[in-house]
């Protein structure tokens, strides 16, 4: 394996000194974490953008679940008051509201198994690599 030695020269490793050698993995090993920790960063980025929207969901779906608390409070009072129509009309609204509710919770808990575990794990598996890959050089 030649190196370049700064000066426009290609070095054989077998003829480097080990000082330059250990300086030549110092080097490839800061550039090679420095990569990992970009790698780690874009994909936990992306996993808390999944993470958002699921939970953005979710909360929607925690939204609608208090319309339908809220109309079938209505319901109940006009239940009461015997107005036939009344409370037809006020069940019917509470079952869209929960039907709602229902596709929002789904949609939301899809959304946030899509993610899986909160772990880079792309990185894990490359610092694996990369480790396998130290051992055989030394």
């Amino acid at each position: 394996m030649a190196t370049n030695t700064g000066n426009g020269m290609k070095v054989e490793a077998r003829d480097q000194g080990f000082g330059d050698l250990v300086r030549e993995l110092s080097g490839q090993l800061s550039t090679l974490v420095r990569q990992e920790v970009e790698l780690a960063k874009t994909e936990l980025t992306e996993k808390g953008k999944k993470a958002g929207i699921g939970a953005g969901v979710l909360g929607g779906a925690a939204i609608a679940a208090l319309l339908t608390l809220g109309t079938l409070t209505a319901l109940l009072i006009l239940a009461l008051d015997t107005a036939m129509a009344a409370w037809a009309a006020a069940l019917i609204v509470m079952l869209i509201w929960a039907a709602v509710a229902a596709a929002l919770a789904l949609i939301g808990r899809s959304k946030l198994r899509e993610v899986g575990k909160p772990m880079p794990e792309k990185t894990v598996e490359t610092v694996k690599e990369d480790v396998q890959w130290l051992k055989s050089r030394t």
